[in-house]
């Protein structure tokens, strides 16, 4: 059976909204909660972006039993990796366990922020992979020194490591990211309900290992509300991550998207309250190998509604 997961959208809510929805979405049903990790939201619209690793902290006092992962951070800009295995590793420690480490590329948008220009693919791929090194250098515990082609690390080690080592999941796109995946991570990351990343990554060592896919949904009662909501918040959702990752501002997602119509999102974005047509989106993920589908309900004033309702009709539905 496939497992359904929540979304924290950081872009689109307040770090203490983050929280009580979090903990709703824990005692409605839904069995891990994925978080963005931005510094921008994708379009002034959405007006949000708080520290996706203090909400993380603040989460795991406030849940119980749901699982929580990055979808996800990127390692080689704005952190640096050595810094990224401590926050991932104090995460473990918070949450007795809970916490998946979710890893990519990133985003130009996000990561422009500490300057230096934004690498082409290629050069982010080799970084990301010299990153994860690094990162499973000091989950293994003990000093780690490293001299890379674009890292340095010198005498680090983690004094707080939880005793069940922190998995690692790495965001795929492609047969680069696959095999960088399939090679050095316990989990394969991808928003694209696309069956042959699943096989470029078995055939990179992936075989078995869960695969985390991610489905944008606009519940709303009043569909043409939920339309309207999804093109102002989601528009640049269809430009695809190739091209999202190169832009490197709001104004520029903005422009990008303008002339992408209701009907556009409409025909890509479950929006209403048809219970099968979201259950619908949610198997193209299953039908291509997913093990873990986590829903991004549009709209940070609209979530307890959205998780009311998987409560009472979605869920059960999903699990049927």
């Amino acid at each position: 059976m496939t497992t359904i997961g929540y979304t924290m959208m950081c872009e689109q809510s307040g770090p203490k909204e983050l929280i009580g929805d979090v903990r709703a979405a824990e005692d409605a049903g839904f069995e891990f909660a994925v978080i963005s990790d931005h510094f921008f939201p994708w379009l002034d619209a959405m007006g949000h972006s708080p520290y996706a690793w203090s909400v993380l902290g603040a989460a795991a006092q406030a849940t119980e039993d749901i699982g929580l992962m990055t979808y996800v951070t990127c390692p080689i800009k704005r952190y640096h990796p050595a810094v990224v295995a401590q926050k991932a590793a104090t995460m473990s420690l918070l949450s007795g366990g809970r916490f998946t480490l979710g890893l990519g590329a990133g985003e130009n948008l996000n990561e422009h922020v500490t300057g230096g220009g934004w690498p082409p693919v290629n050069i982010r791929h080799a970084m990301l992979e010299e990153a994860v090194e690094i990162i499973s250098s000091l989950f293994d515990g003990g000093y780690v020194n490293f001299q890379g082609t674009y890292f340095q690390v010198d005498s680090a080690k983690l004094w707080d490591l939880p005793d069940i080592r922190t998995p690692i999941g790495i965001a795929v796109s492609g047969k680069q990211s696959c095999e960088l995946a399939g090679r050095r991570a316990d989990v394969m990351i991808a928003v694209e309900p696309d069956g042959t990343l699943g096989s470029m990554f078995d055939e990179a060592g992936g075989y078995g290992k869960p695969r985390v896919g991610q489905v944008p949904v606009c519940f709303d009662t009043d569909r043409d509300a939920a339309v309207e909501r999804a093109h102002r918040l989601f528009k640049w959702f269809g430009g695809g991550w190739k091209v999202n990752a190169e832009l490197p501002g709001t104004q520029a997602f903005d422009d990008a998207s303008q002339f992408v119509r209701p009907d556009d999102v409409a025909a890509s974005i479950p929006c209403g309250s048809d219970v099968d047509e979201f259950v619908d989106a949610v198997r193209t993920f299953t039908d291509a190998g997913f093990s873990h589908v986590a829903l991004v309900q549009i709209g940070g004033d609209h979530q307890l509604p959205f998780i009311e309702w998987a409560e009472k009709r979605l869920l059960p539905a999903l699990r049927a």
